[in-house]
């Protein structure tokens, strides 16, 4: 256990107190003042009652050390207790001497959502006027109320948790009898906390005011922005409310920024998919297609792909519903339906703004497909998106959207679908017993994949069969699983398929042999080998691809 982080203790003999004399006499860093922010899952890796007992307290655990706040250094039942964190979260612990003011300070950072539930409960109960000054119609008043009152507290404590658990949405929805918050984590939905039905209007009240909404309109939808400071990041939130049957549900997508966009390796991309992709947007000019359903990461792709283009020589210009990620270097533009600023008039627009590469955000009518493809055979590179469930079946949808198959044979290049799936927790990733049936039929959907594609996803179906899940630990909180992959399925449009294209409207049947012809990959078959590489679990596979291979003979 490393006690010394090369602090330098003499830096903190402000105080006077004789504590910073303490710290240097025991050769340990000393800690003047609680830091304005602790990450959630930092401030978890000791419970609460623990802290309190021995009087310790994490305040940082980053990297490979966990930095612990102390009140008595000396104490052996402390240390020993310290002793077993270390090797449980398998870092080194480094520990600070802290005065007792501190220790309360860092100590509130235990706070939940709950208990500032209980304190907002507490605060209406002794003053109506909180609740009742929101149906006044004095603007300001009412903006001035809900700063002070405690439900800002509440609000931005269920921002901060959503943050810290890396969650993508926030719901809050009025049932019944209360208010229910649940955070999107890794793409699936988690109750968070239970809001009392008399507090949940007034939460949803505060975040329209945020938003620069109407708190008095509750009969139609509504849709604005808000931004705010977490730990010095920028963090936007797109907010939608809607009319439901026991009042307004709010959902907010968190945007952040400086995430910035994964490179398209990072993302997933493997083999020949990442060679078709490379080779795609390498054109001059045409139309690469993203397929998939809402959520499913197509446009952080679309973006992976401007990153390799954005350069001095080229001008990109984007057209978006909403800008999710503010790249410099690229011309980002906010369509706006309700002033007329639509992606077919967008569209128009920025074919006169002299562009090189151009995204637009989705192709939702026969119109705006229209002029992406001439805009594709134009001169221009042309990215977008289209909901189609699968890469080939975007091509008979733009065909039914009216666009001559001539036309569009000429300007497409590449289609690509995509799905999310969740990683294993690499921290509890163990393998699994595979039955003698389900290898048959892992075995089956695999076989026709060439050697090299499988060399190149380092999978050798030639040894043993292997899967893999999470036991779950702190670390994932359970689940066995953290974070989200992508799996693909990219196909080139070759010359036989323009013909299909033309001569047959892109029969999808038709499509579809002469892809497996090339030896393109399907979304399935390319979730199979990340599966059985050990990114994901086969269970996940088979809830995004809609699979029929059922997992129970691994359990007897």
């Amino acid at each position: 256990m490393d006690n010394n982080l090369g602090v330098k203790n003499d830096t903190a003999v402000k105080n006077g107190d004789g504590i910073a004399e303490r710290a240097a006499s025991l050769n340990i860093a000393y800690l003047d003042k609680a830091p304005k922010a602790i990450d959630g899952r930092a401030i978890r890796i000791i419970p609460e009652e623990v802290a309190k007992k021995y009087g310790f307290i994490v305040f940082d655990a980053a990297g490979d050390t966990i930095k612990v706040a102390m009140l008595n250094p000396q104490d052996i039942d402390a240390l020993n207790t310290l002793r077993f964190i270390a090797e449980k979260e398998k870092k080194e612990i480094s520990i600070y001497l802290v005065s007792e003011n501190v220790f309360k300070e860092l100590f509130r950072f235990y706070v939940g959502p709950a208990d500032i539930v209980k304190e907002a409960v507490k605060s209406f109960a002794e003053d109506k006027g909180s609740l009742e000054i929101i149906e006044n119609d004095d603007e300001s008043a009412k903006e001035q109320n809900l700063k002070e009152a405690p439900v800002a507290k509440l609000v931005e404590v269920i921002v901060s948790h959503a943050i810290e658990g890396h969650a993508s949405d926030i719901h809050i929805e009025p049932m019944e009898r209360d208010f229910r918050v649940r955070f999107r984590v890794d793409g699936v939905l988690h109750v968070s906390l239970i809001i009392p039905k008399e507090i949940g209007p007034v939460v949803v009240s505060r975040i329209k005011i945020l938003s620069n909404l109407k708190i008095d309109e509750k009969r139609k939808p509504q849709d604005g922005r808000f931004r705010l400071m977490h730990n010095g990041n920028a963090i936007d939130f797109r907010v939608s409310t809607l009319p439901v049957i026991n009042g307004e549900k709010v959902v907010m997508r968190i945007l952040d920024k400086d995430k910035g966009v994964s490179d398209i390796e990072t993302m997933g991309l493997i083999g020949m998919g990442l060679d078709n992709m490379k080779d795609a947007i390498k054109e001059t000019y045409g139309m690469i297609l993203m397929t998939g359903p809402t959520g499913s990461g197509k446009s952080t792709t679309l973006y992976a792909m401007l990153k390799i283009l954005n350069n001095e020589e080229r001008n990109i210009i984007t057209l978006e519903d909403p800008i999710e990620y503010d790249i410099e270097g690229l011309n980002q533009s906010q369509i706006k339906p309700e002033i007329g600023y639509t992606f077919a008039s967008g569209l128009r627009t920025i074919l006169r703004q002299d562009p090189n590469v151009i995204m637009v955000g989705e192709i939702r009518d026969g119109e705006t497909a229209e002029l992406a493809v001439h805009a594709a055979l134009t001169g221009h590179l042309m990215f977008s998106t289209l909901h189609t469930n699968t890469a080939i079946g975007a091509i008979p949808r733009l065909v039914d959207m009216g666009i001559e198959p001539f036309l569009l044979s000429s300007s497409l290049r590449l289609v690509m679908a995509q799905r999310l799936v969740r990683r294993i927790c690499e921290n509890c990733k163990a393998e699994i017993e595979v039955s003698e049936i389900l290898k048959k039929q892992i075995i089956k959907e695999v076989e026709n994949i060439s050697k090299s594609e499988l060399e190149r996803y380092g999978v050798d179906l030639s040894g043993k069969i292997s899967l893999f899940r999470g036991k779950g630990c702190d670390a994932c909180n359970g689940t066995g699983l953290t974070g989200r992959v992508a799996i693909f399925e990219v196909v080139r449009v070759t010359d036989a398929m323009r013909t299909i294209i033309i001569e047959k409207r892109g029969s999808e049947i038709l499509l579809n042999q002469e892809r497996d012809k090339m030896g393109s990959l399907t979304i399935r078959q390319d979730g199979i080998l990340k599966a059985l590489k050990g990114a994901t679990t086969f269970e996940e596979i088979e809830r995004v691809t809609e699979g029929s291979i059922t997992l129970e003979e691994e359990n007897d």
